[in-house]
């Protein structure tokens, strides 16, 4: 009895060990192709935040042209404005 365990307990071991092997190679392998797929996802992503950017840079440069010539516009108003008040509360002091 223990020859017959001794002499079929190393090659059910051996069985298991192969087993465990392949399920191990196998999942290797699937491992590598969801990096592969998650890696073109990333590149994809990386790509279209890039394309983006490149949107969102142009929208901010043409905000800055529009507020330079709104202040630009707005301060010559103002500066119009400042004259006509300016030259007639000038001749309000001079009568006083």
């Amino acid at each position: 009895m223990i020859e017959a365990l001794t002499a079929v307990l190393p090659v059910i071991i051996y069985l298991l060990l192969i087993v465990l092997l392949v399920v191990v190679i196998v999942l290797g392998i699937k491992t590598i192709i969801i990096v592969d797929k998650v890696s073109a996802i990333v590149k994809e992503i990386e790509d279209r935040v890039q394309s983006l950017k490149d949107v969102f840079r142009l929208v901010e440069m043409a905000s800055s042209k529009l507020n330079y010539f709104g202040t630009r516009i707005i301060d010559s108003i103002i500066s119009k404005i400042n004259k006509i008040i300016g030259a007639s509360g000038k001749d309000e002091e001079d009568y006083e």
